[in-house]
């Protein structure tokens, strides 16, 4: 969705690209093994490090573990290297790892006496674990392990380093009970499960997950899914960290509840629904007030929520040029849709916006200032349709903490691009698929895209119906409940730079998706009779149109079975 009319300055090409992975060599660390470096999580500031140029320092955010981090910043001379040397014993092997995020990071070892090492990352745009193994030589008593970033790119961040290997006489930081785990949230439920996830803690070697104050299990890492729980059931969940020193007290609790069946949040929702996003803006389409809003609409997203100064927060401020005399007037128009049965939302992003949850305190703000904006307009929810890159982990968090506060009838819908929706192992589409308890529908937009794969994995070219339906199905087969998945489309050639579709070519591809009919060359193996239904960009180049788009669709989708 964008401001004015949207134009991609080039249709994104479809590419088999395996993402980068690194894995921890299995070697088991024997009874003397410890991680030599010193000061390894930076909670000592730059103690034990050195970094060249004055190019690094130590933040609060991003962390991976503890309060403090890395942040390394290249010039167009410098990589920003922060470097430490560590004792090490001769003929001995060491497994070198750290936690990094950002572009073109590197992580390395010199002065083995054998083979020097690196390993390093394209992109990361959250927390990513390099690893590497090293041997050193039969007079090697020092190695400088190193990390850095590359000339002229964005910062880099790393934590939790670990030189994993003998004691080489000089020790490494005392073993001392871990800290209490932060960060704690609960992801996906499902009638019997609930998937939970935690801030890792630096010196934890795991962690114990409490459900109403009897452990229930034991995990390695900062993450969990409980299972054998009832339907439709509210639980307390705590963690504690663990070490060979002790275990740390349990974090702050958590609440989740099991769900019933099928998807999540949208009570006032009906079961196919239509969603138009409706412009705060005049970028050349009719003028609309809500009250102009066709009624074959369920859903109105109001484009857009703006981003401030802080963090993840967002505000909400009505352009005169849509001609409302008052804020009263506004929300007046919006309670009387809720009246006659439609949810009213608020949109987060579009082209423009650049909202940003990437941490704790991004994540709180943004639920916070959603949850004051429902408030003060009487929104029934938000849209997320964030087209510049998202945060899973921190998003995940945002949005579960604004449910907790709204309650059950909050109104949550997506809107992603098509590229965000080719893999699971997307940060848009892990998203949906964390808060599938809460999630509404995802209306993916079908349009100024290019090709892309179908879930076939053949390619189709959008403005056809195959493209639609073998898109869709990427969702509907990955994990998402077929409630929760909408084809999202222009409303009018003007509405988009490419990928208008006739209204009878949408109906052709729910007929598709929900009955087996109207299809094209692609046919799914299934049928998926609760698709939630479709949704446009935007009410109002519809109506520039003279609504020839709600007036076919609207029928059809209040009409699937």
């Amino acid at each position: 969705m964008d401001r004015a009319r949207r134009w991609i300055k080039g249709a994104l090409a479809v590419t088999a690209a395996a993402a980068l992975g690194v894995t921890a060599l299995a070697t088991t660390a024997q009874a003397a093994d410890i991680n030599v470096a010193k000061n390894a999580g930076f909670e000592s500031d730059l103690s034990n490090w050195t970094c060249s140029a004055g190019t690094g320092s130590v933040v609060g955010s991003p962390v991976h573990g503890g309060a403090k981090a890395l942040k390394g910043t290249p010039t167009a001379q410098d990589t920003a290297q922060c470097s430490q040397a560590v004792a090490v014993k001769p003929n001995s092997t060491y497994t070198l790892s750290s936690w990094v995020q950002g572009s073109y990071v590197y992580l390395g070892a010199s002065g083995t006496g054998t083979t020097d090492v690196s390993t390093w990352t394209p992109s990361s745009s959250g927390w990513q674990q390099l690893s590497t193994t090293f041997t050193t030589g039969a007079n090697t008593t020092s190695v400088t392990v190193y990390t850095h970033g590359w000339y002229g790119q964005s910062a880099y961040y790393a934590d939790d380093v670990s030189v994993l290997g003998p004691d080489g006489g000089g020790g490494g930081d005392p073993v001392v009970i871990p800290a209490v785990p932060a960060g704690l949230a609960a992801g996906t439920a499902t009638s019997s499960s609930v998937d939970l996830s935690w801030n890792p803690v630096p010196g934890a070697t795991g962690y114990n997950v409490y459900r109403d104050g009897s452990k229930v299990a034991s995990v390695s890492g900062a993450s969990a899914t409980v299972t054998g729980l009832a339907a439709a059931t509210s639980y307390s969940f705590q963690v504690s960290a663990t070490n060979s020193a002790g275990e740390s007290a349990k974090s702050a609790a958590v609440t989740a509840r099991t769900a019933t069946s099928g998807g999540g949040g949208g009570g006032t929702v009906p079961k196919h629904a239509v969603t138009g996003y409706w412009q705060n803006f005049n970028n050349g389409a009719t003028v609309q007030k809500l009250r102009d809003v066709p009624s074959q609409y369920d859903i109105i997203a109001v484009s857009f929520a703006d981003a401030t100064s802080t963090p993840g927060q967002i505000s909400f401020t009505l352009d005169p040029a849509v001609g409302y005399a008052s804020a009263a007037d506004f929300k007046a128009d919006i309670a009387a849709k809720q009246a006659a049965g439609k949810s009213v939302i608020l949109s987060v992003g579009g082209e423009k916006g650049s909202v940003s949850v990437n941490s704790d305190a991004s994540a709180t703000a943004f639920a916070d200032s959603a949850y004051s904006l429902m408030q003060q307009y009487g929104f029934d929810g938000i849209d997320i349709d964030l087209e510049n890159g998202l945060n899973s982990t921190y998003m995940s968090k945002a949005l579960h903490q604004l449910s907790a506060k709204a309650g059950a009838k909050l109104v949550l819908t997506m809107a992603p691009q098509t590229i965000d929706m080719q893999s699971t192992s997307g940060e848009y589409f892990k998203t949906a698929l964390n808060v599938k308890d809460i999630l509404t529908v995802v209306n993916m937009q079908y349009y100024n895209s290019g090709s892309m794969l179908g879930c076939d994995g053949k390619v189709y070219s959008q403005g056809s119906v195959d493209f639609l339906t073998a898109l869709a199905c990427i969702q509907l087969e990955g994990g998402l409940d077929p409630s929760q998945v909408g084809l999202g489309v222009p409303a009018s050639t003007r509405g988009a730079g490419s990928g208008y579709v006739d209204p009878s070519v949408v109906n052709n591809a729910l007929d598709c998706l929900t009955r087996g009919t109207g299809c094209g060359s692609f046919k799914p193996a299934r049928t998926y009779p609760g698709l939630r239904g479709a949704m446009t960009w935007s009410t109002n180049w519809d109506a520039t149109a003279g609504n020839a788009w709600s007036n076919s669709v609207g029928p059809k989708v209040h009409s699937l079975p």
